[in-house]
């Protein structure tokens, strides 16, 4: 993603607030996210500088623990388990039989979701790339795994952390047999992914506003999580019961022994995957399991990522703020879904546009796309029962302002698709009233506001950034946020944000799988943002930018593959 703003401007301070812990839950949610807005005279609080000193690893690790290699490469003949070829349609539109549990399978979708997919190099520079996207390339997310014995890890349930660099699994925790059977009423073809949030990854560059960027990279990391288990026939589910609590106990990062002068990480979401019924999740109460695992015998020590740190004590209270006590009902509505999108007749191997998958640098201001591929790949935004959108349980909460460049067939200006239609006329009544609302698709929800050339417009909403005018298209990523917050608590402040990453991860292999590519845009000025549509107050609010074009690449970046084992990469 780009949020290159300390790079190239100085942040002012702004008059620090008041920060009470006993004030209201919501009013911080509030405070912090004006507080954190970017604006054209002030950006959000952060050094304004790079401390390169003290930037941290971008790999954790656990020493004295044992630890277990997921390679040869998904796709070797171990254990019975050998991947058949899966298109990126079959893949999202579930057509595949479910593979059986097992570690080889386990590391397919690891590989496919959070490992590494490739290393670039410059001069005597080398830095690596991730299959999930994340803000500045820092990557803040951690995975665990939870599951019962598997062939190749353990004859016993287990916790294990994924370490990306390596393609492996830290032992964290084992525990006894009978809760993991009692969990999931003893099926054993179901697992559990558990995804954290170290603040400092993203702080170190971004100050007060990475609390935003850590949960867009949640987002993301959903997404990445639920298409690569569908390459096998599994599916990915949150699991909304789960306080942030329980998940730290499950994943050991409450543990303040392990974590001795090593940064701390936030819990994130838990997800249950595997087929049918195991993606449900466990079936026992949360607490039963989460004590069962506490009392296992645990090992590791978690890595220092830095010597030196800043302290942002905003992200800290906003934190506390949105911490999910769980959920243990939903509304109705909240479950279902919209209308299946409209099919694809791509053949793109997955694995391979998985792997292919980059945050765009630039792009070359030229080409075009066809309205056909357009409409496409909005259509593929929609909610629906196919992934990822069947990872979520809330019904859709964002909606994109989309600037319009390059699009045969379809004038340049300012669209909105509607990604809940009924929120048309909330959104209509917010927006300014010039604004046109034709009907621009027969099929599709999209609506055109104005007509004209927004390349400008959208460079200077997105930090003056090129690349949102470069492109075929840009926009900004609208959320229903003060009903939302109303209605589901200040902890959906996170989701708001998930979704919105989960928004972009679609993007982002939409755009690969069209030969194109693109880049989420984490710095824009947001109150700016909301003068253009004419949005006066906290109904909705932009989250996230996000663009799409030709790239350019620079040739004097040299690509090695993710792992020693692989093929070398041809981009």
């Amino acid at each position: 993603m780009i949020a290159r703003y300390d790079d190239i401007h100085v942040s002012q301070p702004t008059q620090l607030h008041e920060r009470e812990s006993r004030q209201a839950p919501l009013a911080t949610v509030y405070r912090y996210h004006d507080g954190t807005k970017h604006h054209f005279h002030a950006f959000a609080r952060s050094l304004g500088r790079l401390d390169w000193a003290s930037q941290p690893s971008p790999f954790r690790g656990f020493a004295d623990t044992p630890i277990f290699p997921l390679h040869p490469a998904p796709g070797a003949v171990l254990d019975g388990y050998a991947p058949l070829p899966t298109t990126f349609d079959q893949a999202c539109d579930r057509e595949l039989a479910p593979a059986p549990l097992s570690a080889p399978a386990l590391g397919d979708l690891l590989r496919h979701a959070l490992g590494l997919s490739a290393w670039k190099r410059f001069g005597s520079s080398r830095w690596s790339l991730r299959v999930n996207p994340s803000s500045g390339n820092l990557h803040p997310t951690e995975a665990y795994v939870i599951c019962g014995a598997l062939p190749g890890l353990g004859d016993r349930p287990a916790v294990y952390h994924y370490a990306a660099d390596r393609h492996a699994l830290e032992l964290r925790c084992v525990f006894d047999e009978s809760v993991w059977r009692q969990a999931f009423g003893g099926r054993q073809d179901g697992l559990l992914v558990a995804l954290t949030s170290i603040h400092w990854r993203e702080a170190w560059k971004y100050g007060e506003r990475a609390f935003r960027y850590c949960q867009h990279d949640i987002g993301h990391a959903i997404g990445a999580v639920s298409v690569a288990a569908s390459l096998i026939g599994w599916r990915a589910t949150l699991l909304p019961a789960w306080s942030q609590g329980a998940i730290a106990a499950v994943t050991g990062i409450d543990r303040d022994g392990d974590f001795t002068e090593a940064e701390r990480e936030e819990p994130g979401c838990i997800m249950a995957i595997g087929a049918a019924e195991s993606a449900e999740g466990p079936q026992q109460t949360v607490g039963e399991l989460v004590a069962g695992i506490v009392g296992g015998r645990w090992s590791g020590r978690a890595s220092q990522l830095s010597e030196d740190h800043v302290e942002w004590s905003f992200i800290g209270e906003v934190a506390r703020a949105t911490d999910d006590p769980g959920r243990s009902s939903l509304p109705t509505a909240a479950v279902t879904h919209g209308d299946r999108r409209r099919r694809r007749t791509r053949e793109i191997d997955a694995r391979s546009l998985l792997l292919r998958r980059r945050s765009a640098l630039a792009f070359d201001g030229r080409s075009t796309i066809d309205r056909d591929t357009f409409v496409e790949m909005l259509s593929c935004l929609r909610p629906g029962a196919d992934t990822p959108w069947n990872s979520v349980w809330w019904t859709p909460r964002v909606h994109l302002a989309i600037f319009v460049h390059r699009v045969d067939g379809l004038s340049p200006g300012l669209y909105l698709l509607l990604r809940d239609p009924p929120a048309l006329e909330r959104l209509r009544a917010a927006c300014r009233s010039e604004f046109l609302w034709e009907v621009a698709d027969e099929e599709l929800p999209l609506r055109c506001l104005a007509r004209g050339d927004a390349r400008a417009l959208a460079a200077r909403l997105s930090c003056d950034q090129d690349i949102a005018a470069d492109g075929f298209f840009s926009l900004g990523m609208l959320a229903d946020f003060e009903a939302s917050l109303q209605t589901f608590g200040p902890s959906f402040y996170r989701h708001l944000f998930w979704e919105t990453g989960l928004v972009g991860q679609a993007l982002y292999l939409e755009a690969e799988a069209a030969g194109a590519r693109a880049t989420g845009i984490g710095c824009f000025y947001d109150d700016p943002v909301h003068d253009v549509l004419g949005l006066q107050d906290h109904a909705f609010q932009s989250l996230y930018h996000f663009t799409v074009g030709m790239p350019v690449d620079d040739a004097r970046l040299t690509t090695e593959p993710g792992y020693p084992w692989e093929t070398p990469s041809t981009d």
